[in-house]
């Protein structure tokens, strides 16, 4: 898969969908999909496991390299903070979790894990996973996907304070994994737009999250090509291949 195939497709023009937030809310994206009942295999236990069944920078397009994590790659504990105060915030506060790692949307993880690439022309790509025991993932998708329809226009602040408009919509998307559902998010602030597209699906009793970001929005076919290879290296976790 080249970057152009990724990140290649149409380009939106940084507007602001204006369309009524209650009524997008009501119907959008319903009925929701739902997880299997059982939920199949078993879950991820393990951290390293979780960790090392994420995509590396070698499964992914030329060009991407991996963001290092503070804590678990640099050994800054706690993470380095703004030398100058953070003026970042969400309106309403219940959409600062969208596209945030399935983990921290919905706690009680028996194992998690998250992985986060940089790429060419302010692309990027995230890849979470998020698994639990019982009945735990089935709700933690339902959880998030509460979000998505609660989230469909929505405004904040960057860190420097300034003004940023987001807008959620959902995307078509053939299934992956055991059941799956997908989301675009336009990012605007001061004229410049990041097209995030995101596939959350849930895999055995693990619930991943790809997010493709680009300033033109990704290609569809490639974005699910991603997802279905990080739904395949989750799989193979839990059965050892």
């Amino acid at each position: 898969m080249t970057i152009a195939a990724l990140v290649a497709c149409s380009s939106p023009d940084g507007t602001t969908n204006t369309t009524d937030a209650a009524e997008t809310n009501s119907s959008w994206q319903e009925p929701k999909s739902v997880a299997p009942d059982p939920l199949l295999g078993v879950p991820i236990t393990d951290g390293a496991i979780a960790q090392s069944s994420l995509l590396t920078a070698a499964e992914l397009p030329e060009g991407y390299i991996e963001i290092p994590d503070p804590v678990r790659d640099l050994g800054l504990d706690p993470a380095p903070e703004y030398d100058s105060p953070d003026r970042s915030g969400t309106q309403p506060q219940l959409c600062a979790d969208v596209l945030a790692p399935v983990s921290q949307q919905y706690p009680g993880t028996s194992a998690d894990a998250v992985v986060r690439y940089s790429g060419p022309n302010f692309s990027s790509i995230d890849e979470d996973a998020a698994s639990y025991t019982d009945n735990g993932a089935a709700q933690a998708f339902d959880a998030v996907q509460d979000t998505f329809a609660a989230c469909v226009d929505f405004t904040g602040t960057d860190a420097d304070g300034i003004d940023v408009d987001y807008n959620l919509e959902p995307r078509d998307q053939e299934t992956v994994g055991d059941a799956s559902t997908s989301v675009q998010l336009t990012t605007t602030s001061e004229g410049f737009s990041l097209v995030s597209e995101a596939v959350l699906a849930v895999v055995d009793h693990t619930v991943v999250q790809v997010v493709v970001t680009s300033l033109e929005g990704a290609d569809a076919a490639a974005v699910t090509d991603l997802a279905r290879d990080a739904v395949d290296k989750i799989r193979g976790a839990n059965t050892g291949v």
